[in-house]
């Protein structure tokens, strides 16, 4: 019985199914609730010097208090597109530029901002879901190959399926699992 097809690798399928939970993690991690943290930022891109960058190769990011984050620009002339990067990524903060720092108050959350970020969140862990779907997509195309070849048979073409699923249904699971104690602290007042 062969426990691996061509092209079909178990622990590299769980390897990138687990890739998309880290990542959906990440992105859990850019989604504020409440208090400030440098991760907000991550995801903001300025114009700089005639091409995007992420914020941290302009600037240096800083917590100085819970409720507060510090970016302190390294060139005065980027301050201005660095507050309007800021101010167009969408996470509902309104930054200040302050010399050749932007100073970013992180206002408390709202009953109607806490269902809108919940409802991020849930896009989040979709596109998530999406990915794992693909690597298994992906998997069962192979086997189907394989077996197609005539390099596997019929019976190792269904184990290994049932294999694939396994860790489909887990990542699935455990993205969901993220979703849901992600609401939660979302929801927490």
């Amino acid at each position: 019985m062969a426990e691996e097809a061509p092209g079909v690798d178990l622990k590299d399928i769980e390897h990138r199914m687990h890739g998309a939970l880290d990542n959906l993690k990440s992105e859990f991690g850019g989604l504020r609730t409440g208090r400030a943290s440098a991760s907000l930022l991550d995801p903001v891109m300025v114009d700089a010097y005639g091409q995007k960058m992420p914020l941290n190769q302009v600037g240096t990011v800083s917590v100085p208090e819970p409720r507060l984050i510090m970016v302190s620009v390294w060139d005065k002339s980027m301050v201005g597109p660095v507050e309007k990067s800021i101010r167009e990524a969408g996470l509902g903060v309104n930054p200040v530029a302050d010399g050749q720092n932007v100073r970013v108050p992180i206002p408390e959350l709202n009953e109607e901002r806490r269902v809108e970020l919940t409802k991020v969140a849930g896009k989040y862990a979709e596109a998530a879901r999406v990915a794992i779907r693909n690597v298994r997509r992906d998997a069962m195309d192979h086997l189907k190959k394989a077996e197609k070849d005539g390099d596997i048979g019929k019976d190792d073409h269904k184990k290994l399926a049932d294999k694939v699923q396994g860790l489909t249904d887990k990542s699935v699971g455990d993205v969901d699992a993220a979703l849901a104690a992600k609401e939660a602290e979302i929801m927490q007042v």
